[in-house]
Parts: C-alpha cells; structure tokens; sequence
C-alpha cells in the first residue's frame, strides 16, 4: 500500500476527530480514539497546526485551528441557499415558538444547512447545521425523496441491500412501508415526520423552489414537541405556512 495514502488517511482521521471535541483532545485521547500510535498521532498534528488547520492550547489540548475554521466558515457564507431561507426560518421560528430547519437531500440522508431556534421561552433541539439524519426518517427527507422515488421499484433501487434504521416504533423500514409514505407526501405536497426520526419530536416540511420554479433545492421545516405543538395544530396551518415560505406574510406575529 502506498505510504502517502496511508498517511494522507491518518491526518484526515485526525482531523475528524477533532471536529468531535471543541473543548479540545490530548494527544494520548487522540491516539485512543483513532486506534493508532502517538508517534504517528503527533506527526499528523503537526502537519495540520502547519497548515493552520489545527491549534494547541496551553495544556496540551488540540482543537481545530482558526484556518480551518475561517475556510469553513468563508464556504458556508457564500452558499446562496443558506442565506436565501434564513429570513423565513427566523419568521417560521418567532410565529411558532420551534425550531426551523432548512435541509437538502444528500444520497441517503438529509444534510441540515439552516436553523434557528426559537429565542426564548422554548426547548432547542440538538440538530446542528451541517448534521444529518437517516432521509427515510424525516419529513425534510420524505418530501424530497417523494420527487425522486416515483413507484415502488424505484424505492427498491434506492433501499438496495441495506436495512432501514427504525429509529422509532413508527418510521418507515421497508420499501412498501416508506413507497406507502411518499405517495402520501405527492398527495398531500407536504410532508410529516410524526415521531419517526425522535421520540417526542414531530414536524411539518414544504419543499423550497430557489433556482427552479419546478425542481426544489431543498425543504424547509418546523419540528416542534409533541406536548407543545400537536403536529395537526401545524398542518391546520398550513396556508399560513406557505406564505411565510414564500415571502408573502411579512408579519410572524400575525
């Protein structure tokens, strides 16, 4: 095997394990987590604080480094996308006391690239921009997976070999089970995630049309608790949803 691979392939585990520890990781905890020597730990390190990819604090700790930092920062800005839904999530997130999410589809998960809190008052879930979920568990991944699995043998195709993970007792894990929920989501032009991809934790998700009138860039979400924002409490709703999403109610109190 080619060395460089090899050691191209340890800086990257590195790096990604650092993702996993803001507050910072030694080089012992480093070590132990990617299964691999200090030696090689350390080298690694090193070539990452070279490229300014990686810091050291004053105890020893690692961290990712401002550069990289100011890289994924400077590329998430310029996404127009982000930028283009984060008024509406704001106005979604203050008339509804949830969270809004804004979410593409990304193979066989969602990838959240927009949310916003409610700013007072309101439990905020763990969902980070930038984490993912299983599509076949949500309501952002059903709706958009609704445009592209058609029939049955489509959503075959899609499943393949792999078994869907039930992350509760009520989402979809078989291809007649999840082919049943997206003509649904055709039906209704809407989707819902009713405690299927958490416990506790409903939502309501509209596809969003920002460079094609015909084929969205993704969808956008308000996910709520059960006991505070019953899911038909949403879906009754639903009009003033859709002019929140498509900018005609500048008015989130109303």
């Amino acid at each position: 095997m080619d060395e460089r691979l090899v050691g191209s392939d340890r800086v990257l585990a590195v790096l990604l394990e650092l993702a996993s520890h803001p507050a910072g990781i030694s080089l012992d905890e480093m070590a132990k987590a990617i299964d691999s020597a200090k030696p090689t730990v350390h080298r690694a390190l090193a070539s990452l604080r070279r490229a300014g990819l990686a810091g050291q604090d004053g105890h020893g700790h690692y961290s990712l480094g401002d550069e990289f930092l100011r890289m994924a920062f400077a590329h998430y800005e310029a996404r127009p996308d982000h930028l283009r839904v984060q008024p509406i999530l704001e106005r979604l997130a203050v008339r509804y006391g949830e969270t809004a999410h804004y979410a593409v589809l990304n193979g066989n998960e969602i990838v959240y690239r927009g949310k916003v809190d409610p700013s007072v008052g309101a439990m905020k879930l763990t969902s980070t921009i930038g984490g993912r979920n299983p599509a076949h568990a949500t309501g952002v991944g059903k709706l958009l997976l609704s445009l592209q699995l058609p029939d049955l043998e489509s959503v075959h195709r899609w499943i393949g070999d792999r078994t869907l993970e039930r992350r509760t007792e009520h989402t979809a894990t078989t291809a007649e089970e999840l082919h049943e929920a997206l003509q649904l989501v055709r039906e209704r032009g809407y989707s819902v995630d009713d405690q299927e991809n958490e416990p506790g934790v409903n939502c309501i998700a509209l596809p969003v049309y920002l460079s094609s009138p015909s084929i969205p860039t993704g969808a956008i979400s308000i996910s709520a608790l059960t006991y505070r924002t019953p899911l038909q409490q949403l879906i009754d709703d639903l009009p003033a949803i859709r002019k929140i999403i498509a900018g005609q109610d500048q008015d989130p109190t109303t």
